[in-house]
């Protein structure tokens, strides 16, 4: 239950972190799209552990494997499988905590709610599982690749530390020239130093995604309940770590009034445009062909390096000693996932949209 997303480009994802692998199931997918190997690995690689000093040291190099669905370098339109095999466990690091309840982590519920869990990493609960949507993204960005739609997503902000420029006066050649992907080297260098200083104090710290879907057509969404932004949302929320989720505005558009905040129309030659874009590129629901902008809020990497106090299984007071390879800042890596997740959303609402119209 609840391990599938998407209902035209449906993916299912299994495997847990310190397992033989995890994958996933792409079905949906129509036939004859060119299927480029090489940038699902790079994609993978952007999201791998151990790629600096400010993620998890652990070393895995994600290689993906393909076993279904394509054929002479395209999908036959059957399902596409891809297995990404674990190779760096260690899951003696966990061997501390097999009946103890580590705080903010899901412990306590999967433990109440199947009665059995896997506290090899958190199992099922890894942020490892991931890797397999960020695999089943790679697939649904060639996808849209076919209709110019272009994806980016960056860290915006690092605890206390902001990026205040807007995405319009930002160079999206640059995330990926620092490790931590903020397309401000200035920025980027200060997020770099506070998160190095959080690790050396055996601390984490949250931060800030900032994702830009451009060139998306007019169209995208299903009234009432499958509105786009409702399931864009809902794919950041399933994401680890992850507290908040906003578009558009967002809260800050409570603060203006109705006249400030309507996108006026206009029309730019056969174009209908909107002057501003408080709506985010969304409007009832449905995507109005302006940019799609929004941001996730990641919350501290629950693992710290300090001891904390809990309790045990049969309820009796302990110390959990935090162990293992950990992030001392999600967001890094939260990169590549929240554009995945964006990507498989607007596939899934793409070809969704063949279904609504009878063309004659």
């Amino acid at each position: 239950m609840g391990n599938s997303f998407g209902r035209v480009f449906k993916i299912s994802t299994f495997g847990e972190s310190h397992g033989k692998g995890l994958g996933v199931i792409i079905d949906g997918c129509p036939a004859g799209l060119p299927i480029d190997e090489e940038f699902i690995r790079q994609e993978l690689q952007r999201r791998k552990p151990g790629q600096s000093k400010i993620t998890t040291q652990r070393k895995e190099e994600d290689e993906c494997q393909i076993l279904s669905g394509v054929f002479e370098g395209k999908s036959t339109g059957t399902p596409i499988a891809i297995v990404i095999m674990n190779t760096d466990q260690k899951s003696k690091d966990y061997s501390h905590i097999a009946d103890k309840y580590r705080p903010s982590h899901a412990d306590f519920t999967y433990q109440e709610k199947y009665g059995v869990r896997d506290y090899r990493g958190g199992g099922r609960s890894s942020a490892r599982e991931t890797a397999a949507r960020v695999a089943a993204g790679a697939v649904a960005k060639l996808f849209l690749r076919h209709i110019g739609v272009e994806i980016n997503a960056y860290v915006s902000q690092a605890g206390h530390i902001k990026l205040e420029k807007p995405y319009q006066e930002l160079d999206f050649a640059e995330i990926e020239k620092n490790i931590v992907r903020c397309p401000d080297p200035e920025v980027a260098q200060d997020m770099i130093d506070y998160i190095d200083e959080i690790r050396k104090n055996r601390d984490t710290v949250g931060g800030v995604v900032s994702c830009v879907a451009k060139n998306v057509p007019v169209g995208l969404g299903e009234p009432v309940f499958d509105r786009l932004h409702a399931d864009l949302g809902k794919s950041m929320l399933s994401i680890n770590a992850v507290k908040g989720f906003e578009y558009g505005s967002g809260f800050e558009g409570v603060t203006m009034s109705g006249s400030e905040h309507n996108d006026a129309f206009y029309m730019d030659g056969e174009r209908v445009r909107t002057r501003t874009n408080n709506s985010g590129g969304i409007q009832g629901g449905i995507s109005n062909g302006e940019d799609i902008y929004f941001r996730v809020a990641f919350k501290p990497v629950a693992t710290i390096m300090k001891d904390q106090e809990s309790v045990n299984q049969t309820g009796d007071a302990v110390t959990v000693s935090g162990k293992g390879r950990h992030d001392p800042c999600v967001v890094p890596r939260a990169v590549p996932i929240v554009e995945a997740m964006a990507a498989l959303v607007l596939a899934d609402f793409l070809l969704l949209k063949r279904l609504n119209k009878l063309d004659v």
